[in-house]
């Protein structure tokens, strides 16, 4: 249940900082604020919202950094009641080859095959 909830805030911090990267100035813009393009009149002071955005998206970037290695953690001490196979040859249910057993290599040229009894 934890998994999926801390995966739904990834997801979310996520669409959350991609929405901030694409909604922050770049460099080349504070030309414009710098010959009086009115920022002093902002909501966020004179200042703009430059550094009000840059600290929003500092935080969601550790939030999702943490997320994220949350989420590593989980998935790989998952650990069940029921003892999950853990590899793939146990999960097909397949049993696996005893060692006593001859291995066939496939014949390299047709004399090869051609000397094979019937």
């Amino acid at each position: 249940m934890s998994f999926q909830i801390i995966l739904i805030v990834h997801v979310l911090l996520a669409l959350s900082l991609v929405a901030l990267v694409l909604m922050q100035h770049g460099k080349g813009a504070d030309a414009g604020a710098a010959f009086g393009a009115g920022a002093s009149g902002s909501v966020f002071g004179a200042r703009g919202a430059n550094s009000f955005m840059y600290k929003l998206t500092a935080s969601v970037a550790i939030g999702f950094f943490a997320t994220s290695l949350t989420l590593a953690y989980l998935a790989t001490n998952e650990t069940s009641a029921d003892n999950d196979p853990t590899s793939i040859v146990e999960q097909s249910g397949l049993a696996p080859i005893p060692s006593d057993v001859p291995m066939i290599a496939p014949a390299a040229f047709e004399s090869d095959i051609s000397d094979i009894p019937n």
